[in-house]
């Protein structure tokens, strides 16, 4: 397994081995492709009762959608956590996987971008769901289209393919 440097993601995309919509090569890095954050987001309920994080419970109960249209921002409190998607569409053949990470600038302000789930399947086809958490000590306002985390890919030695619950995740069903 070895991560893909930009002249090889891009001879991947030429293969059709990955795909990305839409596509800037002015969103690629050495080793990465900056993905930005699109205008959809989930945004907690205030809720009292206890929630039991067991296999049943789903983030869905708990949510609701808000639109923020280009040129605003959403704030996000100390603490807080809301779940926002990429503008980009990853798609990923059955020998590729990959890695989403924050980025530095941002984390230096205390923003987290994905709490545990870093991780892309092999053979996906979504946008990807962020985590998106307050760690630092002032309100932060987030915009769309800001290039907020990195996408990294990685070749597999095998082939498999992910279909699990958020295999086609998009901003209907994030």
């Amino acid at each position: 397994m070895s991560i893909l440097t930009k002249n090889e993601i891009l001879d991947e995309m030429k293969q059709g081995n990955i795909k990305i919509e839409p596509f800037n090569e002015d969103q690629m890095g050495p080793g990465s492709v900056d993905l930005r954050l699109g205008n959809e987001f989930l945004v907690f309920k205030k809720v009292r009762d206890i929630v039991d994080i067991t296999e049943d419970v789903s983030h869905e109960d708990y949510t609701e959608k808000v639109f923020v249209k280009t040129g605003d921002r959403i704030i996000l409190m100390p603490g807080d956590t809301i779940l926002g998607i990429t503008v980009e569409r990853i798609t990923l053949s059955d020998n590729i996987s990959g890695w989403l990470e924050g980025r530095s600038r941002f984390a230096r302000m205390g923003l987290l971008v994905h709490i545990s789930a870093s991780f892309i399947q092999p053979g996906i086809d979504n946008k990807q769901c962020l985590e998106i958490t307050n760690f630092s000590s002032m309100p932060l306002a987030l915009h769309p289209g800001t290039k907020i985390c990195q996408f990294i890919f990685q070749k597999l030695r095998g082939k498999a393919k992910y279909s699990g619950r958020f295999a086609n995740q998009d901003e209907k069903n994030f």
